[in-house]
């Protein structure tokens, strides 16, 4: 199977195996140097670069370019996670770890590929947006918790009181921004009526409100397709258990992998339907009547409700 193209995908370049012909070659990544793969591609293929497929890792923001491209040109792709590719490595025995061993080797990854897993990225542009506004949202709440926790250290340590009404200041400004992004949010969620009717569902679950609403619509749209499962292990809500014979035991607890902002904004929310959602309060009485523990039974709650499409 040569038309299953490997792309090592790094910040600056990519790092390309062709397995026709058996080449070896990297581009920058950027628009400019996919226009230039893409070139000698046609070159290689000629009437069946129709038939070609991208192998890459997914690499979050710097897979970007790669995937627009793609979309842009109808070109198929198969992208495999971190974990799948370090086990295919382990697999066919990779004693060495460059670039180009890994390019070859994504390549070769076309093996444990369904038919499922190959297809044209598309990318949702309003959806996109609200993630970008999610994620600035994410970093202000950073900005606000680090500025409050250095104006409370400058007040016990008498700092002067100019600095402390900058802090304070600066405090007012970001909670500002705050307020206008969620604002903009909400203007694409209600001029889309996929989006309107998505956030109203889900804030019809007493206890979840603006804010919650937005960002599990976000995660419902950023992974459309994946199961009650899958969602509960993107929050980072699974339970993990780590066991072996008599002498570990350790207690179960959840993995806290994925989207840390999902867990932090639905606490609040989770405490609020527990008290006034009466199937999320009978799930929580009926694990605390088991002997469950208090903040247990509050997880089993928050993945009732981040499953509850």
């Amino acid at each position: 199977m040569d038309n299953y193209i490997g792309i090592d995908v790094a910040k600056a370049t990519l790092q390309i195996y062709i397995p026709k012909n058996d080449l070896d070659v990297e581009v920058k990544n950027s628009e400019s140097g996919l226009k230039t793969l893409y070139t000698k591609l046609k070159k290689q293929y000629k009437k069946e670069i129709g038939d070609i497929v991208f192998v890459y890792e997914s690499t979050g923001s710097y897979s970007t370019y790669l995937e627009q491209f793609s979309e842009s040109n109808s070109i198929k792709c198969f992208k495999v996670g971190a974990y799948q590719s370090a086990s295919f490595s382990k697999v066919v025995k990779n004693r060495s770890k460059t670039d180009i061993v890994d390019a070859r080797m994504l390549s070769n990854m076309h093996v444990i590929a369904t038919d499922e897993d190959i297809k044209i990225p598309s990318r949702d542009v309003k959806a996109h947006q609200i993630r970008s506004y999610i994620k600035y949202y994410q970093s202000l709440v950073k900005e606000e918790i680090r500025s409050k926790n250095y104006l409370e250290a400058a007040t016990f340590n008498l700092e002067d009181k100019f600095v402390l009404k900058q802090v304070e200041k600066k405090i007012k400004n970001i909670q500002k921004e705050q307020v206008d992004i969620i604002s903009k949010t909400m203007e694409i969620i209600n001029s889309n009526e996929k989006y309107k009717k998505a956030y109203e569902n889900i804030t019809s679950i007493k206890g979840i409100g603006e804010k919650s609403g937005i960002i599990l619509l976000y995660l419902f749209l950023r992974y459309p397709k994946a199961s009650r499962q899958h969602i509960t292990a993107l929050c980072g809500l699974d339970p993990i258990q780590r066991t072996s014979g008599t002498s570990v035991q350790h207690k179960e607890r959840i993995s806290k992998q994925g989207l840390s902002l999902v867990r932090a904004i639905l606490f609040m929310p989770t405490m609020t339907a527990i008290q006034h959602n009466e199937e999320m309060k009978l799930i929580y009485d009926r694990l605390v009547d088991r002997g469950k523990p208090k903040p247990l039974a509050q997880i089993a709650v928050m993945r009732k409700i981040v499953s509850t499409k």
